[in-house]
């Protein structure tokens, strides 16, 4: 066995266990398995990528775990606290795109599908703004904020994979499919009635969001070594 691979297996049991406890709604074993997810991948990333991290990189796993505490703490600022860490995490991982990637070249053929998906990211923020305007009123300029900053990492995601169709491009777009989809299901979460496939479909999507995000990270190291 690699000596990557029982930090990757622990990382999917906390992921099946996370999901079992909520469902169940047993939340102070929740906070005990959700707790070893980020860890878990961190150590995976570390040992595959030869103990190579960059600044950028250190931050964003810094601000993930930041941010998955304020949810495990559940207290009147845990909420707050979790968009402004992954507010941060977001504007990294767009730097990073912005940064370390060519630059986007459409074609005739790369407006209509890149088109349909920015309508799509505009209604979709526009839809969740309306539903959290009503319980967080007060903030819901730093959410329209999270809400642009995770289309553009969205767009910049999908458009590269139109575009391109690599397998970075593609484990960008599955890394900012899941990370959006916690978001939203997140906000349904605290919008509506407790449901178990809303529960899973939450906690299922954040936490393969940090894999394929380790995923990225790995296949850019990759390709930053066959280039030099």
């Amino acid at each position: 066995m690699k000596a990557n691979k029982p930090s990757l297996i622990l990382f999917f049991l906390a992921l099946l266990f996370t999901i079992i406890f909520d469902c169940m709604e047993q939340d102070f074993l929740v906070i005990y398995t959700k707790s070893i997810v980020l860890p878990a991948i961190f150590i995976y990333f570390l040992i595959s990528s030869d103990f190579r991290i960059g600044k950028i990189e250190s931050l964003i796993f810094l601000f993930c775990f930041i941010g998955q505490v304020f949810e495990i703490m559940a207290i009147e600022a845990s909420e707050i606290g979790g968009v402004l860490s992954f507010l941060i995490v977001y504007i990294l991982l767009l730097m990073i795109f912005v940064r370390e990637h060519e630059k986007l070249k459409l074609t005739r053929k790369d407006v209509l599908p890149i088109g349909i998906i920015v309508i799509f990211l505009v209604y979709l923020l526009v839809s969740i703004l309306n539903l959290q305007f009503y319980n967080m009123k007060k903030f819901i300029i730093l959410y329209t904020i999270y809400g642009v900053v995770l289309g553009f990492v969205s767009y910049f995601s999908f458009a590269s994979y139109i575009t391109k169709g690599t397998h970075i491009a593609l484990l960008m777009s599955l890394m900012t499919i899941s990370f959006m989809f916690s978001d939203v299901f997140y906000v349904f979460n605290q919008s509506f009635s407790h449901s178990i496939v809303l529960v899973i479909i939450r906690d299922a999507t954040q936490i393969m969001a940090y894999y394929f995000m380790v995923e990225y990270f790995l296949e850019k190291i990759k390709i930053q070594k066959k280039i030099r």
